[in-house]
């Protein structure tokens, strides 16, 4: 049997599925004897990263022929405690979890690997800018790169305690021994919507109620170290401060004083949150919704008071208008000129809504007989 290895692949050759040498570039030839033999041609060229040797077949090269990998191969033994980093033509393309075990078949100088210990929880800066670009880097999941743009600050959780503030930046911590997290908290004024809460009013009116509140982190490391979810505290807070002013009030004092409500919530929530780091800026209530019903019967209310208002005012007009004719009828008794006077106005608005008028006997004929005065 003749068989030929070209240049860049390795043979192996068996008897009976043992292994018993490695063959390089070259031509080799054998007898067919009983033992059967075979030649196994490996492309270590076109070997993949994503596909090392065979787990079964890299053990048995590991166990039985340990000089092969020293000459042909690139052993990947990491212990419980080592992490590893894969290059490829000097470009990093793996990071390897510990305890991980690959055989790949050596090509030159393009693989090579490094060992680090586990330990130290936070990357280093060469590996958080490689994790940082474009290129998405194998086994990126062992390690968790956080960015805290401006304005912003990034809360530490080491296995869910609050450890470190961060600063504005990029940040890198290893995901082996240790569960990090980084929460990044915006520390400009916030607003919070607190939409929907149907409340009942101490007369037992049902009030639709939105409410805005505007506050900002005071002590941001305070407020995480007593509270998981500072914001769902916080409005909380305002849903249980709203329903206690609400509730004890009734919906005429609510409407008469609309400012009321946002006076005490501020006063009141001011001191619940302040013990937390939180500090607020405003409480303003949006909208007061009244149910169907009552809208109507609100609505039926103000359209009578306002009736009656009006009826007020016309009989005050009213009175003073008579009480004006009566002063102008005792000035006319003792005053015959300012009659006269009174005669010709009248005569002179009658006058307009008349188009001809024929007059005999005179004017006086015409004032004599329109107006007659008793003596």
């Amino acid at each position: 049997m003749i068989t030929q290895i070209p240049a860049g692949k390795l043979g192996l050759f068996k008897v009976d599925g043992e292994i018993k040498s490695l063959l390089e570039t070259g031509t080799y030839g054998y007898w067919n004897i009983k033992q059967k033999p075979e030649i196994q041609v490996i492309d270590v060229c076109s070997q993949s990263i994503d596909k090392p040797v065979d787990y079964v077949l890299a053990e048995q090269i590991r166990q039985y022929h340990p000089d092969w990998i020293a000459s042909h191969g690139v052993d990947i033994d990491l212990s419980d405690d080592e992490v590893g980093f894969l290059y490829s033509h000097h470009n990093l393309v793996e990071i390897l979890s510990p305890a991980t075990r690959r055989l790949y078949w050596k090509v030159g100088d393009s693989l090579k690997v490094e060992k680090q210990k586990v330990g130290e929880i936070v990357l280093s800066e060469t590996l958080i800018q490689r994790l940082s670009g474009k290129k998405r880097i194998k086994g990126h999941e062992l390690c968790l790169v956080a960015q805290v743009p401006a304005w912003h600050m990034g809360v530490l959780k080491i296995d869910g305690e609050v450890e470190n503030l961060l600063e504005p930046g990029t940040y890198g911590y290893w995901r082996i021994e240790h569960t990090p997290e980084v929460e990044v908290i915006d520390t400009r004024l916030q607003s919070l919507e607190v939409s929907g809460q149907e409340i009942l009013t101490k007369d037992k009116v049902t009030l639709r109620i939105n409410l805005c509140a505007n506050w900002r982190y005071h002590d941001i490391l305070l407020a995480f170290s007593k509270l998981s979810q500072p914001v769902e505290h916080l409005y909380r807070e305002l849903q249980f401060s709203l329903r206690e002013i609400v509730g004890t009030r009734t919906l005429d004092e609510l409407l008469e004083n609309k400012q009321l409500v946002d006076e005490l919530m501020l006063t009141q929530v001011v001191q619940c949150v302040a013990e937390f780091g939180l500090e607020i800026d405003s409480i303003g209530v949006k909208d007061i919704i009244l149910p169907g019903d009552m809208r109507t019967i609100l609505s039926q209310v103000v359209e009578a008071e306002k009736s009656a208002q009006a009826n007020v005012i016309r009989r005050r007009e009213e009175t003073a208008a008579t009480r004006s004719l009566l002063n102008t009828a005792k000035v006319m008794e003792n005053n015959p000129v300012a009659l006269r006077l009174k005669e010709l106005e009248t005569l002179e608005s009658i006058a307009h809504r008349i188009d001809q008028i024929s007059v005999y006997g005179g004017l006086d004929q015409v004032l004599n007989g329109l107006v007659k005065i008793k003596e």
